[in-house]
């Protein structure tokens, strides 16, 4: 069952069996997080607990994803990739099962740590797995990989009332049972074995000691910082203490080199350096517009949230129609004209809010402009995934997917906390909360989007620029070393 080496040009169809059955570790996670993300109000009323604090349901895994993370490339290279994708799975399950039986809020949140630490590992293998397999063909694989993982924030909403309406919230995380022990019998039968490493990275402990810490720290400032940016003193030291473990780290990685837990010199390659660039601004500007756009239609516009949430829909669908098409456009056209056009596309989208008085127009302009955001938001990640394995050995494989994710990450919560501040300051410390506002106030909440959207729009012309540094053609990878 194992499929073809990398440096063949032919794609085996045997991998498509590989991909149909990673795809349902992403697609759980992202389905179980939007499904929670729905029910906190009813988890905080079932177990006598503020929201202040079941919030901690969410903000914990995203947490233990933060921590666990880097240690995704060296733990494939030291255990193969098929063995941790299982370990995470048999974690994520049995974690899932204790949410469901969790007797207090403390448990709960424990659990869903548990279940970060496992779960949030899962799109790491998944995504090695098909660079592995796929080759030059990884865009057309991942293109029709991405879209099930799309309908899980979809269809989470409607799963979360129904269990809500007829059952016991617990129901939530139960239901990752049967899908758990389907996914394992798959995997056990489908994913092809891994081969024994001719050679095995020694774990850089300080390293981890360095860079976990660092996310955690770095994450959840710039997460707090965004929701309150006159925020003072923890927050904000937080955030000193995370740069300056992040500092600390990349220190310690140039002095390490490859045997580092991430090797910085990967840094040096153009195409992965480019990919990186493209990855982490797609990512800013998608985090970006789901801050800003919403708030947008609630507090200028005035519209209900039920309303907010169907003028969204544009941009999930947008992203629908251009993903399963990445593959056969991305082999016609290569990299740098597809995510190009993407960037544009998605720049086109956004631009049309940042000119007064559009966002208050006719809806159907609104539909039309978020639809194309997400038309051009879909044609950009693929493309750029796919060149970040271009000239890199098959050995790096594990070590460029953990820093690419890694760098991805970082990008949402520091635009959206940028995007905040501009808010906050252009509102002269108005709260987003109040209404009754007088025409003066009124005026200058509109000013303030106004220029938050300038900022969202300038992040997507770069990420037009970086997308233009992509490989004009999608070769094959390197052979293995």
């Amino acid at each position: 069952m194992t499929p073809r080496p990398l440096d063949e040009d032919a794609l085996d169809p045997r991998i498509w069996k590989v991909a149909w059955v990673v795809i349902l570790g992403p697609l759980m996670t992202s389905l179980d997080a939007t499904v929670v993300n729905v029910s906190l109000t009813r988890l905080a009323q079932d177990l006598g607990v503020p929201l202040t604090l079941i919030q901690w349901v969410t903000s914990g895994y995203l947490l233990a994803l933060a921590l666990m993370l880097p240690l995704s490339g060296w733990a494939v290279d030291r255990f193969g990739a098929k063995r941790v994708y299982l370990g995470c799975f048999v974690l994520f399950t049995t974690a899932s099962i204790g949410c469901g039986l969790a007797p207090t809020a403390g448990f709960l949140i424990a659990m869903r740590v548990l279940q970060g630490m496992s779960g949030g590992l899962l799109a790491p293998m998944a995504q090695m797995m098909i660079v592995r397999g796929a080759g030059r063909h990884v865009a057309r694989v991942m293109g029709l990989m991405v879209v099930p993982i799309l309908l899980g924030p979809l269809c989470g909403p409607v799963l979360a009332g129904a269990i809500l309406q007829h059952g016991s919230w617990r129901w939530i995380f139960f239901i990752n049972l049967p899908i758990g022990l389907l996914a394992l019998g798959l995997a056990l039968w489908i994913l092809p074995r891994d081969a024994d490493p001719a050679r095995s990275r020694p774990f850089d402990l300080a390293g981890f000691l360095l860079l976990s810490p660092a996310l955690v720290l770095v994450l959840h400032s710039l997460e707090s910082l965004s929701s309150r940016p006159a925020a003072h003193g923890l927050n904000r030291l937080e955030l000193v203490a995370g740069l300056g473990l992040l500092a600390a780290f990349l220190r310690h990685a140039r002095r390490l080199g490859p045997e580092a837990l991430l090797d910085l010199g990967l840094f040096r390659v153009p195409t992965f350096l480019a990919s990186a660039r493209t990855q982490f601004l797609s990512n800013a500007n998608a985090f970006g517009g789901q801050m800003l756009i919403p708030m947008f239609f609630l507090l200028v516009r005035r519209v209900s949230p039920t309303q907010a949430g169907l003028l969204m829909i544009p941009v999930g669908l947008g992203m629908l129609v251009s993903f399963p098409l990445m593959g056969a456009l991305v082999e016609a056209f290569g990299p740098r004209r597809v995510a190009g056009a993407g960037a544009f596309l998605a720049l086109a989208g956004t631009a049309p809010f940042a000119w007064p008085g559009f966002g208050t127009g006719p809806a159907v302009w609104l539909c039309l402009a978020l639809f194309v955001r997400g038309l051009g938001q879909g044609g950009i990640s693929i493309p750029s995934i796919a060149s970040a394995y271009h000239a890199l050995p098959k050995a790096q494989i594990a070590v460029a997917t953990t820093t690419l994710n890694i760098v991805q990450r970082m990008g949402g919560p520091v635009t959206t906390t940028l995007l905040a501040i501009v808010l906050h300051a252009g509102m002269g410390g108005q709260s987003l909360a109040a209404s009754g506002l007088s025409a003066a106030q009124a005026l200058a909440r509109g000013h303030a989007f106004t220029l938050a959207f300038l900022l969202l729009t300038l992040v997507h012309a770069g990420a037009v620029l970086a997308a233009l540094q992509l490989p004009l053609r999608q070769h094959r990878l390197a052979p293995g070393t």
